[in-house]
């Protein structure tokens, strides 16, 4: 049985990122919902998931193949890398517990869709954090190249810093760009989505 969940699916940049952890048959105790945790507490539960787990692989779909593919196949991908890396350490999981009530991965009745299944699993709580350190870590690196948009604390998702930068200088080479949004933005020198007449 492995846990699995994704983060930057509601990100205006940056790829979208999914785990996929298979639990040690001891029980880990303080391993939450990411999202109910602080940065450094996120950290701290990554470091005792990876050394926890009995194996952990992480996939990513990048912003580019979020666009041509749309969210729901970006999922998939990235999903199915990270069974990929698992199936890479000689394990293939019968039972998938995944977050949420959508089956992005479509492999039938491996799959277990659980609402808030984050709260509630300890194997998708751990595979929650893990993906969201990753991603973060990811985000602050471009953060670097693209200092206006503050994305090593919004890691690409809606906030001020990042509004008053799409609308100042149009999105980067890193943005979503079929999202509705973008119709209305300048595009600062960077090549416009395909289609999009000026």
């Amino acid at each position: 049985m492995c846990g699995i969940d994704e983060v930057g699916r509601g990100a205006w940049a940056g790829p979208v990122t999914v785990a996929a952890v298979i639990p040690a048959p001891e029980h880990l105790s303080g391993i939450r919902d990411s999202k109910m945790l602080t940065p450094d507490q996120r950290d701290v539960a990554a470091r005792r998931v990876r050394s926890w787990a009995r194996a952990f692989a992480i996939g990513h779909a990048s912003h580019t193949e979020c666009d041509e593919l749309g969210m729901t196949a970006a999922l998939r991908t990235a999903g199915l890398r990270a069974l990929a890396g698992l199936a890479d350490q000689g394990f293939e999981p019968d039972r998938i517990i995944l977050d949420g009530n959508h089956d992005y991965l479509r492999m039938g009745s491996r799959v277990t869709t659980v609402i808030k299944g984050d709260a509630t699993s300890l194997a998708v709580a751990a595979a929650s954090c893990v993906a969201k350190v990753e991603r973060d870590g990811m985000m602050a690196e471009e953060a670097e190249h693209f200092p206006a948009y503050g994305f090593e604390s919004n890691r690409g998702y809606p906030a001020p810093v990042h509004k008053y930068a799409l609308c100042a200088y149009g999105p980067t080479t890193i943005h979503r760009r079929s999202w509705v949004f973008m119709d209305d933005l300048l595009w600062g020198g960077f090549d416009p989505p395909p289609g999009r007449l000026f």
